[in-house]
């Protein structure tokens, strides 16, 4: 059974280290090469984009590629648009890993927003110290904003025309502890977090790390994306991945 998993998050690498150690299952493990020197796993990796839905059909279609597993970033949106349309044009079964989101818990002080447009407005017009931590892409918005001084972390160096003009650049990949974020926090005199609701484990100590200081959060809710079969564990994607082989087989016989 050929398996198109649509990478990026840790999860996608999990699924398909389990898979590879599994008789029955070809892997394709395909990334969009936003991020400079991926960490793969040891299976066939494909780097780069499909050319919108059209290619991605087709390229199903050439590989006889048997299920499709979205494991992407929770605000990959239009990837995950993408493959919704593809998989239903080539009746192809797909399979979202769609991770749970972040939740306010006792002593949060968030405040959501739907956009990074909205999260850069909810700033306000006092100078701030803003820890930024939704990647090194969409920076326009903040760029407006120069009032404020941003502590920017990224795993690659964005463009520096994307940068904001007052702003101080970490490069780091996660994962963090919470011990690290406060420290972080405090050696940079941070006043307020603005992040994504990614629902990641890898990234969630910032959050912790926010409410022992007690700083406000500006947290940027997930987008909409197309319905399409889910799985919240990366077990759970395994078994309807062995549900659709055991299928196959059956046709087969």
């Amino acid at each position: 059974m050929r398996v198109l998993i649509l990478g990026g998050t840790t999860q996608a690498s999990q699924l398909a280290h389990k898979l590879g150690m599994e008789k029955g299952y070809d892997i394709i493990f395909s990334l969009a090469g936003v991020t400079k020197n991926p960490v793969l796993p040891n299976v066939s990796a494909r780097i780069g984009g499909y050319g919108g839905v059209g290619g991605l059909q087709n390229f199903l279609r050439d590989q006889n590629v048997s299920a499709v597993v979205d494991a992407t970033h929770p605000f990959a949106a239009q990837m995950s648009r993408h493959a919704a349309m593809a998989c239903a044009i080539g009746d192809v079964p797909l399979l979202r890993i769609d991770r749970p989101s972040w939740t306010e818990t006792a002593g949060d002080q968030w405040t959501r927003v739907s956009s990074i447009e909205a999260a850069a407005s909810a700033l306000g017009n006092a100078s701030q110290t803003v820890f930024l931590t939704t990647g090194r892409k969409d920076l326009g918005p903040f760029q407006h904003a120069s009032q404020h001084h941003y502590v920017l972390r990224s795993i690659d160096a964005p463009e520096p025309s994307s940068l904001p003009q007052n702003v101080t650049l970490l490069l780091a990949r996660p994962p963090f502890t919470v011990a690290s974020e406060m420290a972080l926090m405090k050696n940079h005199a941070i006043e307020v977090l603005v992040t994504k609701n990614a629902g990641s484990e890898a990234t969630s100590a910032k959050l912790a790390a926010a409410r022992n200081l007690g700083l406000p959060v500006i947290m940027i809710d997930r987008p909409i994306l197309p319905l399409a079969e889910t799985a919240s564990t990366v077990d759970e994607a395994l078994l309807w991945l062995q549900k659709h082989r055991h299928a196959g087989t059956d046709r087969d016989v």
